[in-house]
Parts: structure tokens; C-alpha cells; sequence
């Protein structure tokens, strides 16, 4: 795999390998229904679910990642000397594919999840091998059919079915090169501790307990329409989901009631053509999953909370993993439905008295993954994201930038490491490479100011570079120029005089070689005095 690899990203050009990825949509778009199909029915989640937030994503992350935008963040890239002091020096940034990545998936987003690491793996030419959850295994299957449509070498993608804590192992023993997961914190951590072996970085996606901040002077009906999805949506199993509301009091009162009413009227149950689609929330994945949601509940409730509102059941759902969605109240930021990741259809909601309150409130809590505030001041709005802990913020949406595949996704905190998506979420699939060299020829500059032999001059000229590099004053920078200016030109265009340690060199060779230096001394000088005085 290590070869394939090779083969693919580094005589490949991102054009060639954008044109393979290019194929997997069309494959998609022929394949959409089959695509939901094997979406909603391994999961539990709507076929609206589906087609909404796992299908659509995946057809514009394809757009993106072979994009020219993609391809410029791939690109090499120079900057600039830094000092004047390397005004001889030329520097690249390259990116190069990690080699071998491995990625472990979840399954509240079976499909959109690995099949954007996957395709950002591909793109910035690596090798993958694919893990995703148990209960989805059908979907690792699919993504398969997705990825065999590019015609892409053999070798360069695996699906690997396994337990999650014996793929992990069978990843590390094989040598990948990083690993991705998305998953809980109790396993993101064993991982760690399993990486630490042999040093494999790792990216985590670990979850959230997202807050929603609602201002007096927010727009109520776009608020509780964004509250009831961001909160309910996939059944609540949404690591950036709505998990915590806090209203402003002025409002409190009217949001509750809105928030109740649109609560009462959504519908959830078994989404089959029997119901018509009218079904807005599917059912839990897991049967662990629903008791701890079950379990977060009835604690708050038996804690002085009060459930004010939860959705109606259509059909029949008996045997199913149904839980409605659910308005809690009076609850306190003691309670674990406040303090823990309750990953379901479950919004508790608490008021605040100042915009500082509400701010303390939002990051009092270990996970900082998403977050949003709701105002008409967009500036306002901004300056309260930029204050709370989080690694991606909305003024006025939730949730949705996951689905934006140039938006990069992750946070802080136990919310994991690293990011996805995006030109951040391109770079952790690359090893970033520094590759320098020289203006001028070897031939002009056969030594550098600090290499053998070292003497007293010379020490005495390092001393002068440091007050020229670090005073405030021109005058003094300039003095100390011209103190450093004799010295190094002679070291630097001489040969290394063997016999004698204190001769700094044969002098001025030829006046072309001290104007070249001279032209690069002033350019550096110039450069630097415009950067120092603005």
C-alpha cells in the first residue's frame, strides 16, 4: 500500500488524481436512491436525513476537493527570507501526502463522515484504509462500489471490517502513517494511548455539547425553527448538534412557548412509503445510545427539570428505537443533560441576565466543538463567537458547516484534535516539507557568516548583528551594518584559508560579486526599514 501510494501521489499530478475523484460523482448521482436506501435503513434516520445531510454533502465535497481552490491549497508555496540577515535564502512550503491513512467511522453519520476523509485522503494522494462502524457495514460497502467508479489504481483503498479496538491495533501493527477517528472520548483517548507506541500522529473528533445563545433582540421564529432542527435532527446523534439553549429573560418566556409549539408538531417513527415521508425524526442507532438518553432525562426530571413538550408518534413503533423529541426547563448547570454529551432529540433550555453570563454558561463545560449566538447586531454577534470556546461558531445557523466542505471541522477541549474538511482538513492529510536554497550561485558564496573558523573578529561582528537585529534605534542599526557590512562579504566570497585561523579572506574578489552583495544588502535594508516603520 505503501507504493500504491507513491504511484498516485507523487507521479500523479492533483489534476490526474481530481480527475478519478471526478467519476465517484457521477456514480453517486446515478446510484442516489440506493445511496439513501442503504443510509436511512442501517441507520434509522429519514430519508430526508439522508438525502439532506449525508448524500448532498458528499456530492459538493467532490466539487470542492477537485477544485482549483484545492488544488492552490495543495500547491507549493514560498515565503519570504524572514530577516534581512537571509536575504541570500529562498524558501518553499511543500505538501506532501502523508502516506498511508487510516480512518475508523461512526455511525450517526455513516456515510458523510468517512466518505469526505476519504475523498480528502485521495485528493492529497494518499492511501486509505477504511473502518467504519459495526452497525453500518453495509455503508463501508457502498462507499467501496463509490470509490472503485474512480478506475483508481488497485491497492490504494481498503475497507477493513473489524471490531473497532482490533482495526485500530491491526493499523498501528501495519505501519499507517496517521490516523483519523471519529468517535467517542473514552476511545479517543485509548487510541492516544496506542499511537504513543509509535508515535502515529492521530486527527479526533471526539463530540460536543453545543450551546445556543439567544439574544433579546434575535429573530424568535428563525431561532426556535434553527433550535428545533439543529437539536432534533438525526434524532439529536448531531456531535455538533444544539445541546444547550440560553435565552436572554427579556425573551425567555415567548421562545419557550414558540419552542414547545413547534416541538409538539413534529413527528417521529418509521420513515417508509406506508407514512408518506411525513416523519421529521428517525429512530436511535444503538439500543446503549437510547438508555443513555433515557437515563440523562429522568435524572434531570427526578432533579426539579420539567419536560414542557415532546413530538408525536406516527405509525406503528413498536420494537423501535424511537425517543420523541423532548423541551426540557428548570434544569441547572449541575445536571448531566447540561453537563455530559446526551446525543439525542433532547434540548434543555435556561435563561441568562447578561451577555456575560451567557457567555461563562456556554463554556463552562469540557466539550467546545460548535456553537452559535442569534442577534440582529451581526457585530455583536461575531465579537460573542470569538469569546466562546469553540472550534467552529455561527451567528444565526447551527450545525450546517459540516456540510460545507471548504469549512474546516473540530474543536478543542475533549471535543479532540486536529480538523477535517477544508484547507485545514486538506493540510492533516499532507506532510508539510521546508525546502530552501540560495539566490546566488555556491560558486559566489562559498561560506556562510556563521561557519568555521570562528575568532575573535568574527565574534565581535555576531555581537554587532545582534544589536542590529535587535535594536529600536535606525541610527544604531545602521552603525551596526556597517560595522557586520566588511567582514561578512569578505568571509563569505573567500575560500577557507587553512593555514591562517585569523585571515577573513583574499578581500574583495571582483567588484561584480561586492555589487551582487551590496544589491542584496540594500534590498534587505529597504525591505526591513519599510516593514520596521509601518
Amino acid at each position: 500500500m505503501q507504493e500504491m501510494h507513491k504511484i498516485f501521489g507523487e507521479k500523479k499530478s492533483f489534476k490526474e488524481r481530481a480527475k478519478h475523484i471526478k467519476k465517484i460523482k457521477q456514480f453517486l448521482l446515478e446510484n442516489i436512491d440506493e445511496a439513501i436506501e442503504v443510509i436511512y435503513t442501517s441507520n434509522g434516520k429519514t430519508r430526508f436525513d439522508a438525502i439532506g445531510t449525508e448524500v448532498l454533502p458528499c456530492i459538493m465535497s467532490i466539487d470542492y476537493y477537485t477544485s482549483s481552490e484545492a488544488r492552490k491549497i495543495l500547491e507549493s508555496r514560498s515565503i519570504g527570507p524572514g530577516h534581512i540577515m537571509f536575504a541570500n535564502k529562498r524558501n518553499f512550503i511543500e505538501y506532501l501526502p502523508v502516506g498511508v491513512v487510516g480512518i475508523i467511522s461512526p455511525w450517526n453519520y455513516p456515510f458523510s463522515i468517512p466518505f469526505g476523509e476519504v475523498i480528502m485522503g485521495l485528493v492529497a494522494g494518499n492511501a486509505i484504509i477504511l473502518k467504519v462502524a459495526k452497525e453500518c457495514v453495509i455503508i463501508g460497502e457502498f462507499i467501496e462500489r463509490c470509490i472503485a467508479a474512480a478506475g483508481l489504481p488497485e491497492g490504494l483503498f481498503y475497507h477493513l471490517v473489524a471490531r473497532g479496538s482490533a482495526a485500530a491495533k491491526l493499523m498501528f501493527d501495519n505501519g499507517i502513517d496517521k490516523l483519523f477517528f471519529t468517535g467517542s472520548v473514552n476511545v479517543g483517548k485509548i487510541l492516544m494511548k496506542q499511537a504513543a507506541d509509535t508515535l502515529t500522529p492521530l486527527s479526533l473528533e471526539l463530540g460536543g455539547k453545543d450551546p445556543m445563545i439567544v439574544l433579546e433582540d434575535a429573530n424568535i421564529e428563525r431561532a426556535t425553527n434553527c433550535a428545533c432542527w439543529a437539536g432534533y435532527q438525526n434524532a439529536g446523534q448531531s456531535c455538533g448538534g444544539i445541546e444547550r439553549v440560553y435565552v436572554a429573560a427579556s425573551i425567555y418566556d415567548e421562545f419557550v412557548d414558540l419552542l414547545a409549539k413547534k416541538t409538539k408538531a413534529l413527528r417521529h417513527g418509521v420513515d417508509n412509503d406506508e407514512n408518506d415521508f411525513n416523519v421529521d425524526i428517525g429512530s436511535i442507532t444503538t439500543q446503549s445510545q437510547y438508555n443513555l438518553i433515557e437515563e440523562h432525562v429522568n435524572e434531570a426530571v427526578e432533579e426539579g427539570a420539567e419536560i414542557i413538550a415532546q413530538s408525536q408518534s406516527v405509525g406503528n413503533i413498536d420494537g423501535g428505537l424511537f425517543y420523541p423529541a423532548t423541551l426540557l426547563v428548570n434544569v441547572s448547570h449541575d445536571m448531566r443533560v447540561i453537563r455530559e454529551e446526551t446525543f439525542g432529540p433532547v434540548v434543555p433550555v435556561m435563561k441568562f441576565d447578561t451577555i456575560e453570563e451567557a457567555i461563562e454558561l456556554a463554556n463552562d463545560s469540557d466539550f467546545a466543538l460548535t456553537c452559535s449566538v442569534w442577534t440582529e447586531n451581526t457585530k455583536l454577534g461575531k465579537k460573542i463567537a470569538r469569546e466562546v470556546q469553540s472550534g467552529a461558531a455561527c451567528v444565526n445557523d447551527h450545525l450546517y458547516t459540516h456540510g460545507m466542505a471548504n469549512t474546516p471541522w473540530g474543536g478543542p477541549k475533549l471535543s479532540g484534535l486536529g480538523r477535517t474538511h477544508g484547507e485545514l482538513g486538506l493540510k492533516e492529510m499532507c506532510e508539510a516539507k521546508l525546502i530552501n536554497t540560495e539566490i546566488l550561485p555556491s560558486s559566489f558564496v562559498p561560506r556562510n557568516l556563521w561557519w568555521y573558523p570562528f575568532n575573535k573578529k568574527g565574534f565581535e561582528v555576531m555581537k554587532n548583528a545582534a544589536k542590529f537585529i535587535g535594536s529600536d534605534s535606525y541610527a544604531k542599526k545602521l552603525t551596526a551594518a556597517l560595522a557586520i557590512t566588511p567582514y561578512s562579504y569578505n568571509k563569505m566570497v573567500s575560500k577557507w584559508d587553512l593555514q591562517n585561523r585569523s585571515n577573513n579572506g583574499h578581500g574583495f574578489r571582483n567588484l561584480l560579486f561586492f555589487s551582487t552583495f551590496l544589491i542584496l544588502l540594500s534590498s534587505g535594508i529597504t525591505y526591513f526599514l519599510i516593514k520596521y516603520f509601518n
